[in-house]
């Protein structure tokens, strides 16, 4: 941690106010000792970053970008909406870069996602695999586009000197997360059937293995990069403890004391095999390591559903 680095400066975090991003303004507040006058995060109503003039008004004046906005769901919304998503996140990504670029933004860190890596890549996941292949036939489009990202970073550097790092990032849960069935990820999709319905279907036949990353260690992974990363290639960041989805269902169904019937679902939409990412090169360079285990972020998660979630409360 590195709390003098960011003293003076103006921060801005794009989807701050989202399930990620504002978790990491809460890093920069309590942890960093940021003052919030420093932090900037602005709204699509009155920024819109799929715009050059949005992007470009709210870098404006900016020493420090986290760029976390992006068109994001789960593999429902991402088999049906493949076209929809990638314009999105080509749209925010390409003008955030440019506009960053041209204000002359000291430090550049944009999050991109596991889900750009190949289908057919080896796991762990490895940085230097990402270009191998195509990324999963259900989640193709969010995938082709995030991984363009990396390659904005390596451009952005190399023409205009943009000290721009990029963040693949495996499933981030916790509080806040979006528990909306039709958008939502797998633990608050499960957490919510679990706590709501007397049958718990599961989408794909539970052997699918996952990294399932707590959001307070995503937030400090965003921070520490801000902190010490200098390179425009590719680094993960992840748990590190990769579960099988039915080995997951048993955690969840054990601390939600769910007791109906649970169904495994294989005609549904699964993604890839295995998707975990390794996160030696986070440690090396940046000094990363997650806090959190997993049946520990779940407690933290229901515990936040039941006194929050049925609300559509965002406070975290």
């Amino acid at each position: 941690m590195d709390k003098g680095f960011w003293k003076g400066k103006k921060i801005l975090v794009t989807g701050g106010r989202g399930f990620v991003g504002s978790h990491v303004v809460k890093n920069l507040l309590e942890k960093r000792g940021v003052p919030k006058s420093a932090i900037i995060t602005p709204q699509s109503k009155d920024y819109d970053l799929k715009t050059y003039d949005g992007a470009r008004r709210s870098v404006k004046g900016v020493d420090v970008v986290l760029h976390l906005a992006a068109d994001v769901g789960g593999i429902a919304y991402s088999s049906t909406h493949p076209a929809t998503q990638m314009r999105n996140c080509l749209l925010i990504d390409a003008n955030t870069f440019e506009a960053a670029a041209n204000e002359k933004v000291e430090k550049f860190v944009c999050v991109s996602s596991a889900v750009a890596y190949p289908v057919n890549a080896s796991s762990p996941l490895k940085e230097e695999d990402l270009f191998i292949g195509e990324p999963a036939k259900g989640g193709y489009g969010y995938g082709f586009a995030k991984r363009m990202s990396v390659v904005m970073a390596r451009a952005y550097k190399e023409e205009k000197g943009l000290d721009a790092s990029v963040l693949l990032s495996s499933n981030a849960y916790g509080p806040g997360d979006n528990f909306d069935l039709s958008h939502g990820h797998v633990i608050p999709s499960l957490i919510k059937k679990c706590l709501t319905e007397k049958e718990l279907v599961v989408w794909g036949d539970g052997s699918q293995v996952r990294d399932f990353f707590f959001v307070e260690d995503f937030a400090e992974g965003v921070v520490l990069a801000a902190e010490k990363l200098h390179t425009s290639d590719p680094v993960n960041i992840g748990s590190g403890d990769p579960i099988a989805i039915r080995d997951l269902v048993k955690i969840i169904v054990k601390l939600t004391k769910f007791k109906g019937k649970v169904i495994f679902d294989s005609t549904k939409p699964q993604g890839q095999k295995i998707r975990n990412v390794s996160i030696e090169k986070a440690l090396r360079l940046m000094g990363f390591a997650p806090s959190y285990t997993l049946e520990g972020g779940i407690k933290k998660t229901i515990e936040w559903y039941l006194k929050y979630g049925k609300e559509g409360s965002k406070t975290t």
